[in-house]
Parts: structure tokens; sequence; C-alpha cells
């Protein structure tokens, strides 16, 4: 490991960590609003869900890199190849979190809701999409991180990303490159599922309550227990 190398290629390694960044968080963010009526509409027809979930699994089943050649005719060597590939695996992960999500909330909560006079758009604004908003960020968080991964993949056909470390190292023998890409990869991955779980608690300030009362009760258990 040469540490030296670390200060002197600084500029290099920020670029490439802000467009891996970038290749990662968009293609997610596209994908979650793409689920959004697609889930909605498949948790309300049930019949629907099966045939999206069909192609879903089969477009995750393509491999990354065959994504990538088969859209360059279309889209060329730019980001946008890499990010319509990637929001198609975002979708895949995303999509049956919106439906797991909305078809778990309760009925007796939906029905209250009907009976108070809410209309389906209402209730589901306002009732069902907060009370599905941790499964769905799940999904996000797992979209997020498996977009900033495989964002690293797009080097292989011009794309600019921390990729690019890796196959310099490798083609140079240099493996300072190789760590450096991938430890920046694991902290982008990390700082982005923590920025979404502060997302989280601070859309659904209401779950993290019982979370705090259970800590206190066993708390409050242990001190009792303590001679």
């Amino acid at each position: 490991m040469m540490w030296s190398w670390i200060p002197n290629n600084w500029s290099l390694i920020w670029q490439l960590t802000r467009e891996n960044a970038y290749l990662g968080v968009v293609p997610a963010l596209i994908g979650l609003v793409i689920s959004l009526p697609i889930g909605i509409v498949a948790a309300r027809w049930r019949w629907i869900y099966p045939p999206v979930l069909t192609v879903v699994n089969i477009a995750y089943a393509i491999p990354s890199l065959a994504l990538f050649i088969a859209l360059i005719p279309a889209f060329g060597l730019t980001d946008t190849t890499v990010i319509i590939a990637l929001t198609v695996f975002s979708l895949c992960v995303i999509l049956p979190n919106v439906v797991a999500g909305l078809r778990a909330v309760p009925a007796p909560v939906t029905q209250a809701a009907t009976a108070m006079g809410y209309g389906p758009l209402r209730r589901l604004a306002t009732v069902e999409l907060p009370l599905a908003v941790p499964v769905i960020l799940a999904g996000l968080r797992v979209g997020v991180v498996a977009s900033i991964s495989l964002a690293s993949v797009g080097q292989l056909i011009g794309v600019s990303s921390l990729g690019y470390l890796f196959i310099d190292g490798l083609q140079r023998s240099f493996p300072t490159e190789i760590y450096v890409g991938l430890f920046l990869v694991i902290v982008l991955a990390l700082a982005c599922d923590l920025i979404l779980v502060g997302v989280k608690r601070a859309l659904t300030p209401w779950a993290a309550r019982p979370e705090r009362k259970q800590r206190r009760q066993r708390l409050r258990q242990l001190t009792e227990a303590t001679p």
C-alpha cells in the first residue's frame, strides 16, 4: 500500500467518487419514481402483480455488463446507458417492496379511513403510503447500495466511475488503486445507507417511539435487577 499516492491524486479520487455517487443514486431514485405508480396498481389489482414480477425477475437475471452493451447502440458510451441499466436493476429491488409495503397496511386502518370519509386518493396519500414508507425505504436502501456497486462496472464501457481505479490498478499491477477504490465504494454505500436511515426516521417519527419505549423498559428492568 503506497499511502503517498492518495494525497497526490486526491482530485482524481474526488472526481471519481462524485461520478460514482451520481451513477449510483440517480438510477435508484428514478427506479423509486417508476416503482410507486406500478406498485400502487399492482397492490390494488393483485392479478397484475404476477406478470409484472415475472418481467422484473427476468430483467434482474440479465448480467449488468450485457445490458450495458445492449444499450450502447441506442445511447452510446454515455452516462445515460449506465443510468438506464441501473434503473432497470433498481426496479427489480424497489418494486416488490412497494407492493409489499402497501399490502402490509392493516385492513382495519384503511377501513377506518374510509369510514371517516377518505376517498381512495386521499387514503393512499395520507394513510397507506406513510405506513408503507419503512418497507419502501428498505427496498430503496438495497437499490442504492447495489447501484453504487454496479456503477463501477460502467468503467468497462468507458463511463467514468470508481471502476477506473480497479482497472488501472490491475493493468499497472498497482494494488493501492484497487484498495482505495474498494474502500471508497464501501464508504459511499454506507454513507448513502445512513442518509436513507435518517430520511426514514424523519418521515416516520411514530415508528421510533415504540423502539425507544422498549429500550427504556429494558433499561429499567436491568436497573431493578441489579443488586
